[in-house]
């Protein structure tokens, strides 16, 4: 029995992979290929990418919405998750990475339920929530630090009651809890985190999975 969350050595991280995930071949090019760009970083794990595949399938999600999808990963586990009428919105700024994410789109035969903002999210979110679009059901933010807090307010207008919004990377590598580190990523981090935890609008829980997720259900 454990009292917290378990360490992972590399050893039971790559067990957690193999034995806590079903990353298919083409998830697992996409991994190998985005490896070798810069940034490489921005992309989630395949044990962050089933934690939220199945919690689309557990929301009973149709409508999602991404800021941020870099080359693709998190988009592919979240449509693939959709039913077939299913929807996704990403919000993004690169040209050049998302075509790596459209050719993976592609591949998997999602194109019909993904379509691609290219732009400032914080705009692109704003022209969603004037044009009254239908609720989404599920939202994931992944985006530019700096702006999480205003990408979290949008995200609560623009998510019917009883959805979800995932924050990633809210646990920055461990430099929120150190305050030696102050630069405006690891303050902007902080804010939304204390935002979140005071907005009695939410029911929270922030799970320790890649570099920390916070999950807020709309009540």
């Amino acid at each position: 029995m454990a009292r917290r969350s378990l360490e992972l050595d590399d050893r039971l991280y790559d067990y957690l992979v193999q034995f806590g995930t079903r990353e298919n071949d083409l998830l697992k090019d996409l991994r190998n290929e985005t490896a070798k760009l810069p940034g490489a970083g921005m992309q989630i794990g395949p044990e962050q990418g089933a934690f939220m595949a199945l919690l689309v399938e557990l929301t009973g999600a149709r409508r999602a919405l991404e800021v941020g999808t870099f080359t693709g990963y998190s988009s592919l586990c979240i449509a693939g998750a959709l039913p077939a009428d299913g929807k996704l919105i990403c919000c993004d700024v690169s040209e050049e990475y998302t075509r790596v994410a459209r050719d993976y789109w592609r591949r998997a035969g999602l194109e019909s339920k993904i379509e691609l903002r290219l732009g400032p999210a914080v705009a692109t979110l704003d022209a969603l929530i004037a044009a009254d679009v239908e609720p989404f059901d599920f939202a994931f933010i992944d985006a530019d630090k700096t702006n999480y807090s205003n990408y979290y307010d949008r995200a609560m207008r623009l998510v019917r009651p009883g959805g979800l919004i995932a924050i990633d990377n809210v646990l920055w590598g461990g430099d929120v809890a150190d305050p030696k580190q102050n630069d405006e990523d690891t303050k902007a981090i902080r804010a939304v985190n204390e935002k979140v935890r005071n907005d009695e609008r939410v029911t929270l829980a922030l799970a320790p999975i890649g570099d920390g997720l916070t999950l807020a259900r709309k009540r």
